[in-house]
């Protein structure tokens, strides 16, 4: 799967030179993040324009509409991670009013979908990292904090400060014994 920041989005097969479906034509807002569902038939792209879109992967049609398209955040998405079987998702990015971090609920209407949203990250959440074993997430923000949130409590554990600028990405261990953050700086 390939992204731009032209907004196109494709997706490719290893052992074929032309690309298998289109899901996005360039002229769209840059793509800020991309990722398959664990069980590889949902693909997501989150975009500068605050949406994350999601397409079903075996798509036989070469322009595929997403199945679920949102705004998410008012400004920009910049990443965001499938929970669980893919009906929830969390995103993080900008919004206007300071709810940087959110849960969504993908099987009911757009209107009721936002399940929760943490209000954390002045100036906007960079990175997102999903802890499935603690049921934990953990998001980057733009002046270098660190959120860590109980996505069953929703409610927040922790906030530290790891760097002086923008936390650009985010590494967990496999045991989540530890993760490892990367910034601008």
């Amino acid at each position: 799967l390939t992204g731009a920041q032209d907004g196109s989005v494709r997706m490719f097969e290893w052992t074929r030179p032309q690309q298998l479906v289109c899901f996005r034509q360039a002229g769209n807002a840059r793509v800020t993040r991309m990722y398959f569902n664990s069980q590889g038939n949902k693909c997501g792209v989150a975009d500068g324009e605050g949406f994350l879109s999601i397409w079903q992967v075996n798509q036989t049609t070469s322009n595929p509409k997403p199945y679920l398209s949102w705004q998410c955040h008012s400004k920009t998405t910049s990443d965001f991670a499938f929970i669980t079987s893919s009906s929830l998702v969390a995103t993080s990015g900008q919004s206007s009013d300071n709810r940087n971090v959110c849960l969504w609920d993908t099987l009911v209407s757009s209107g009721n979908s936002l399940i929760h949203a943490f209000t954390c990250h002045d100036h906007g959440a960079t990175v997102l990292q999903y802890a499935p074993k603690h049921q934990l997430l953990i998001s980057g923000g733009r002046k270098g904090y660190i959120c860590i949130f109980d996505i069953r409590q929703r409610q927040p554990l922790h906030t530290l400060q790891a760097h002086e600028s923008a936390v650009k990405a985010l590494a967990l261990d496999p045991s989540e014994d530890y993760f490892v953050t990367g910034s601008a700086e």
